[in-house]
């Protein structure tokens, strides 16, 4: 719809414009100003758009309370987890009606055995409009938890810990941690990380239970700002690693979780280019590593002697397979892999040498290993599902192949995956690659070229788009909608090739395969121009807002969710969190070469005069991924460069940061909200 007659008018933001110089050349950016977090003029405009975007809302209330309430009604509320039985109990989390947040519990013995509540977070997170748990880690004897809590969206934790055989809490607490953390073997040492002001995770500390914390110990610290610093135990529980890693480069460190103050031991040092995960099996180190082998290969290492010419081959880079994961067993070690596109699993016997496949039903799947903690079991769970198979979860015994279903995601409402019907298109890029589509539509759609169409991309960082189901997106399915992915280079479906080929000087391939898929759904008359809404996320509101300027005709409406759409001001700020380490995503555009490529495409300083669709724009004020400015100077310049009436809406959520909401009734309100936004543009275009 047009503005709905005696809605407010849109905000002007005021212009102090700001020349921006580099290389030679000049930019000026009147919305600059925007980012004095502090300054009550910039809470103003911001209040205002939220305001204004009511405004315009308003007459789609009621769809969007519908849409609400489908969501709700087609969600299980009390629901279980699948339980994971690990030293002596059974562990589980549940979910109660009203409640938005998970309760973590156990059991001794059997599940018919006492519950025991270890952690409810909506405890924790009464009289807080923003709560948020960044991790929760047992300690190897089991009596005390340790857990992050973020109470605004910044992801600077507060750690504290519980005495789970009291269920008191210990006077220790940790401020501003980030995520990544290991206990010792005797549970009383505690490794954790800090990040920099640029919000980089650059040190990792240890603390013994019931001292100071000013006497914690400084383990490790990274200098190197392009590089990130990790730490977690291994499966076994016998070794925590420590690992320092940029885009492209990595290098690991272990430590025996039976001697916490000893000094962590270099696996391999770095090279440029070259990247290794480690975990450990029996007396040696697991590598998954590209060294030699661009989609990976599987490589073993003595643990008294873990560097690269101790390294043997146990599993051979191979055509058209990308190995992503592992999941190490006693006996075993679980793959996580990518091939003809889709996510799989396959299973090394470490015994034998032998590698199989772990077969599924369907011809499109995701497939990843699941939450099995046991080091020395034979069986190991994975999940399961597709844009039309909800979640499941199944026990595989390594062994015999068998497997069992734990649990299936429940559907409300009567839910039948044959009502729905899944494609796989293929689009044709401008330079003749090939490009894949996964769509998913209610059984009885006719292709006459008119049905309302959502197409997602992100294609960014080798992080796929993997085809999922989600039970919030039944309500647009079930107005004849067809929702679609298009899986663009940038992201990891097709192998680490399919990544390269989407960034630093390629980037704009990305952008090219989602116009590409775009045609291709108008051209097997799923849709038209007039019908088809498009939707990103981060890096996936870059994608959306560089094809609005490449292509604005070929849509009607874009949803952009944090968008990093500022890219070359952004990348130019060293003082901004991730800027230095991106560098090795986007390019460093203090190199001429790389300054010109990303001002071709950056859609903040590529929006001119036409007739842009209708936008709607989301940010989170806390966030430290995508500051708010982003989205915030992105819609000021797209409304005052637009030929068209259509809305362009700003949604800034002041109490939280680049996740969005954080309880799960606020996230499906959200999720509402969008939903109603495009079916409303799509109806009036």
């Amino acid at each position: 719809m047009e503005e709905p007659v005696g809605a407010s008018r849109p905000p002007i933001p005021a212009q102090y414009p700001t020349v921006l110089t580099k290389h030679g050349d000049s930019r000026v950016d009147p919305y600059f100003w925007l980012r004095q977090r502090a300054n009550p003029e910039v809470i103003a405009y911001l209040e205002a758009e939220n305001e204004y975007t009511d405004a315009v809302m308003a007459p789609v209330a009621k769809l969007q309370e519908r849409l609400y309430q489908e969501i709700v009604d087609r969600i299980e509320q009390t629901d279980v987890s699948p339980a994971s039985f690990f030293k002596g109990y059974w562990h589980y989390t549940r979910t109660v009606e009203g409640l938005d947040y998970e309760i973590h519990c156990r059991r001794k013995g059997s599940m018919d055995a006492p519950e025991e509540v270890e952690l409810d977070a909506n405890l924790l997170a009464q009289g807080h409009d923003y709560f948020e748990l960044g991790f929760v880690e047992h300690s190897q004897d089991g009596s005390v938890l340790a857990y992050a809590v973020d109470l605004t969206g910044s992801e600077l934790h507060e750690v504290r810990f519980r005495d789970l055989s009291s269920g008191q809490e210990l006077p220790d607490v940790l401020d501003g941690v980030y995520y990544g953390s290991a206990w010792s073997a005797d549970g009383r040492t505690f490794f954790y990380v800090r990040p920099d002001k640029t919000m980089r995770p650059y040190q990792v500390w240890r603390h013994a239970l019931g001292t100071p914390v000013d006497q914690d110990v400084l383990v490790l610290q990274e200098d190197d700002e392009r590089f990130e610093l990790g730490v977690e135990l291994t499966k076994s529980e016998r070794y925590i690693i420590f690992t320092s890693s940029s885009q492209i480069t990595s290098e690991s460190r272990y430590l025996r979780s039976d001697d916490p103050a000893g000094e962590p031991v270099l696996i391999e040092g770095r090279r440029h280019g070259v990247e290794y995960s480690v975990d450990h099996q029996g007396d040696r180190f697991l590598i998954l590593t590209n060294d030699g082998a661009r989609n990976f290969s599987l490589m073993a290492a003595p643990v008294d002697r873990p560097g690269r010419e101790g390294w043997t081959e146990l599993v051979p880079e191979r055509a058209g397979v990308r190995l992503n994961a592992t999941d190490v067993h006693v006996n075993h070690v679980v793959l996580g892999q990518r091939s003809d596109g889709l996510q799989r699993l396959e299973v090394l016997d470490s015994t034998s040498g032998e590698l199989h496949i772990v077969d599924q039903p369907d011809a499109a799947y995701t497939a990843y290993a699941g939450s099995n903690p046991v080091y020395d079991s034979t069986v190991m769970r994975f999940f399961y599902t597709s844009l039309n198979a909800p979640w499941s979860a199944f026990d595989y015994d390594m062994n015999t192949r068998e497997r069992t279903l734990v649990k299936e995601q429940p559907v409300r409402g009567g839910y039948n995956r044959a009502d729905y019907v899944t494609d796989r298109l293929w689009a044709t890029s401008a330079d003749g690659v090939q490009v894949p589509l996964s769509i998913v539509y209610r059984r009885g759609l006719t292709k006459n070229g008119a049905n309302p169409t959502l197409l997602y991309g992100y294609g960014a960082y080798e992080m796929p788009s993997d085809p999922m189901f989600d039970a919030a997106r039944l309500g647009l399915l079930d107005r004849g909608f067809v929702y679609a992915i298009a899986h663009v280079r940038g992201g990891g479906e097709l192998g680490r090739e399919w990544y390269e080929d989407g960034k630093f000087l390629e980037k704009t391939n990305t952008f090219d395969d989602f116009i590409a898929c775009a045609g291709e759904l108008i051209e097997q008359r799923y849709t038209n121009p007039r019908r088809l809404a498009i939707r990103g996320r981060s890096a996936g509101g870059l994608l959306i807002g560089a094809v609005l300027n490449a292509r604005p005709d070929l849509f009607a409406c874009a949803v952009a969710q944090v968008p990093f759409v500022d890219a070359l001001t952004t990348m130019l700020d060293e003082s901004i969190p991730l800027t230095v380490n991106e560098y090795e995503e986007w390019g460093d555009p203090n190199d001429p070469e790389f300054y010109e490529y990303m001002k071709t495409y950056s859609p903040y300083d590529n929006v001119h005069r036409t007739t842009y669709p209708a936008v709607l724009a989301t940010a989170g004020f806390n966030d430290p991924r995508v500051p708010y400015w982003e989205p915030a100077k992105w819609v000021a310049k797209l409304r005052s460069a637009t030929l068209s009436a259509r809305p362009i809406l700003l949604k800034t959520d002041l109490g939280s940061g680049h996740s969005g909401p954080s309880g799960r009734y606020e996230s499906w309100r959200e999720e509402a909200f969008v939903s109603a936004f495009v079916v409303d543009q799509l109806q009036a275009s």
